[in-house]
């Protein structure tokens, strides 16, 4: 199957990412999302990842022209999946939502349109239940930063067919990815391993065992991890990270999987990471350098 337009649904930091790459390997993309300003901020920071690139020697400055013209927005999704060949579902990771834009996708997407989430945890399966067309329904989970990272982790869903997992996985590769085919559990692989090792460098904080910058040292000099577990589920999000230990805590019913009590208050106070300027550290206005955060420690 050969894909051309493409729809990405959320114009948050996974959609525009998402948006990006495809623009970029000159794919035509629409980008919806219901807020207009959103719309907006996403063309810009578009723009700005392009600069960095621009910067690295990795893009040209008609690339990047290019590459901004192959993108329109859209505030409708019924306007703005009317031609897609693949729309990329990249909304907040709440199972009612995803569920009610499904429903929606399904009805105003075309016949042979695959319908791809980009969910990090929630079951494929559940997702494609919600259309009249399962066996078109895959996951496309991309990791942030999507234009930087590699990994496409796709998930087939119960009744997913092979012909759409196969062009799935030639699509990624036509994008500079690395896809990983995997099926359709809790968390799939790659929040069902890292969540839990966030979870308990939280549990580690909590418990006084160390400082937020001791734990990320060791874990960045120990285990050659490039960013701390703490730094990194600020840029995740500390909302999203919760919301995936739900997930895989529900799924499988083991203790395991049980948020901290320090992460579900944080959650509960809004210190959510990098996107609110406050989590484990402290973030400058417009800026990705940080410092640790001691408001919370008692």
């Amino acid at each position: 199957m050969i894909i051309k337009n493409v729809s990405v649904i959320g114009a948050g930091q996974m959609g525009n990412g998402i948006a990006h790459v495809f623009a970029q390997a000159d794919f035509k993309v629409t980008l919806i999302d219901v807020n207009a300003e959103q719309l907006a901020k996403a063309i810009a920071t578009i723009g700005k990842n392009f600069d960095r690139q621009i910067t690295k020697a990795t893009l040209t400055e008609v690339d990047k022209k290019n590459a901004l013209n192959n993108i329109t927005t859209a505030t409708d999704l019924t306007v703005g999946v009317k031609d897609a060949q693949l729309v990329v579902e990249a909304a907040t990771e709440n199972i009612d939502l995803k569920l009610k834009i499904f429903k929606n996708i399904d009805e105003a997407a075309p016949v042979g349109c695959i319908l791809a989430s980009n969910t990090s945890s929630i079951s494929i399966t559940k997702i494609a239940a919600a259309t009249k067309r399962p066996q078109d329904v895959i996951g496309m989970h991309f990791m942030n930063p999507v234009p930087v990272m590699k990994l496409v982790e796709i998930i087939n869903g119960y009744a997913t067919k092979k012909e759409i997992t196969d062009t799935i996985v030639e699509l990624s590769k036509t994008l500079g990815k690395v896809p990983c085919v995997v099926n359709d559990y809790p968390g799939f692989v790659a929040n069902r391993i890292l969540m839990p090792m966030i979870n308990e460098a939280i549990s580690t904080l909590f418990e006084g065992v160390a400082s937020v910058a001791e734990i990320d040292t060791v874990m960045k000099l120990g285990m050659a991890h490039p960013m701390g577990p703490l730094q990194l589920a600020d840029f995740i999000g500390l909302d999203t990270c919760l919301s995936i230990l739900k997930v895989l805590h529900d799924g499988f019913g083991n203790p395991k999987y049980a948020p901290c009590p320090l992460l579900v208050n944080m959650v509960n106070a809004g210190k959510l990471g990098v996107k609110v300027g406050e989590g484990f550290y402290l973030y400058t206005a417009g800026s990705k350098d940080f410092m640790v955060s001691t408001a919370f420690v008692k």
